[in-house]
This record gives structure tokens, C-alpha cells and sequence, in this order.
């Protein structure tokens, strides 16, 4: 898995923007969800700060930009698909990840109709992504490699243009290490370790439950 951009905002402190449409104030807030269960906290959140709200729509992609393995959104009582379903396409065409979008509104008197609101609704979802700044996540793996002492120097030459940190290590009859690095990298460390090795070594992949092998 490539690394991609998400949200530097986290849930406590979202970016904010406002717009309006005929009387109608929408303020969107955009915060950072590595979940299902995270995107649905900080909706309860901010639903909670606004409890004048007359709506608090919203939407999250709680994945890689454009997955919908892992997507939700609500309309909140506004028409059916007028808010929630057209802020969701706008997170999955953004090329961010892991994002909640939660779009407030107050009713100003004046209906927008279905279509009026499907476009205040996206509007209100693009700016806030306009201004929003981004970092980069990238996906990790944890290995456990196994290797002869006579390879193990020139192993440990390899790692750093892999971006591969020793995490544990272990020395009986073979040097045994945990080593974790950018998914993206796997494949070359799997070709660097057969390179070095004469193809004795090992890798293992390993559960973020598992634990690292005992150091010496």
C-alpha cells in the first residue's frame, strides 16, 4: 500500500469553514478518522457542540483516499440524498484518507429545494478542503527476519534506503530480528535479504499483537 495525504486536523481541533446559501449558515468541520468508530466519535462531538443546529450532516472515508471499504455518511433529517451522499463523493474524488467531514446547518428561513441544497452541501465540503492541510501516512509492515551472523553487516547496510527500523533483536543460533518499514518496501527487502543471504534467510511477516523477539 502507497503512502497517501490525511488530515493533520485531529477531532479536537478540526478545520473549520462557513458558508452560506439564502440565509442559511452551514459551517463544515474536517478531522482526521482512522475508523468507522473514530469518524462516528467526533460526529457525536460535534453534534454536541451545536445543539441549536438544525442539521448536522456528514460524511467520512475512514481509509486509503477513494476506499470504500470503509465509508459512511448521513443526511440527518434533510431530504434524502441531499447532504450526506454528495458530501461523500466529494471526500472520495479528494484524494485525502482518512477523513470525517461533518457539515452543520442553520435553517435561515428560506428553502433551497433539492437541488440547492445537494450544491450548498458540496460547496460547503469543497472549501473546507480547499484549506485543509494535510500530512502523509504511510502504511507499515512488522517482519521478523532470520539470517546466518556471516550475513548480518551487510543486511544492515540495506535497511536505511528501505526505511526499515530494528525494532528487536535476538542472537542464538541465528541472528533473529524485527525489523519494521513502509509496506511499500517489502518486496525489495524480501529481494535484499535473498541477495545477502544466498537465499538462507527468512521473513516472517508479523500481527501488531505478536511480540518482538527478547533482546540479548
Amino acid at each position: 500500500m502507497q503512502r497517501y495525504p490525511v488530515p493533520a486536523s485531529l477531532p479536537d481541533a478540526p478545520q473549520c469553514s462557513e458558508t452560506t446559501a439564502r440565509r442559511s449558515r452551514f459551517l463544515a468541520q474536517c478531522a482526521r478518522a482512522s475508523s468507522p468508530a473514530e469518524a462516528r466519535a467526533f460526529v457525536e462531538a460535534v453534534r454536541q457542540r451545536h445543539p441549536d443546529a438544525t442539521h448536522n450532516c456528514w460524511a467520512f472515508v475512514a481509509g486509503p483516499p477513494g476506499d470504500t471499504a470503509r465509508i459512511g455518511s448521513s443526511d440527518d433529517g434533510e431530504p434524502h440524498g441531499t447532504a450526506g451522499r454528495p458530501m461523500l463523493q466529494v471526500l472520495l474524488h479528494s484524494g485525502i484518507g482518512e477523513l470525517c467531514l461533518v457539515v452543520t446547518r442553520w435553517f435561515g428561513g428560506v428553502k433551497l429545494g433539492t437541488g440547492g441544497l445537494v450544491r450548498a452541501y458540496q460547496e460547503a465540503a469543497r472549501g473546507n478542503l480547499a484549506a485543509l492541510a494535510c500530512v502523509e501516512c504511510v502504511p507499515r509492515a512488522t517482519v521478523e527476519l532470520v539470517l546466518d551472523y556471516a550475513h548480518l553487516d551487510a543486511l544492515r547496510r540495506r535497511l536505511p534506503a528501505l526505511e526499515a527500523l530494528v525494532e528487536a533483536e535476538e542472537y542464538a543460533a541465528r541472528a533473529c530480528l524485527r525489523v519494521r518499514l513502509p509496506e511499500e518496501h517489502l518486496d525489495a527487502l524480501t529481494q535484499a535479504l535473498a541477495a545477502v543471504s544466498n537465499g538462507s534467510g527468512s521473513l516472517r511477516p508479523l500481527g501488531e499483537g505478536q511480540s518482538p523477539p527478547a533482546r540479548s
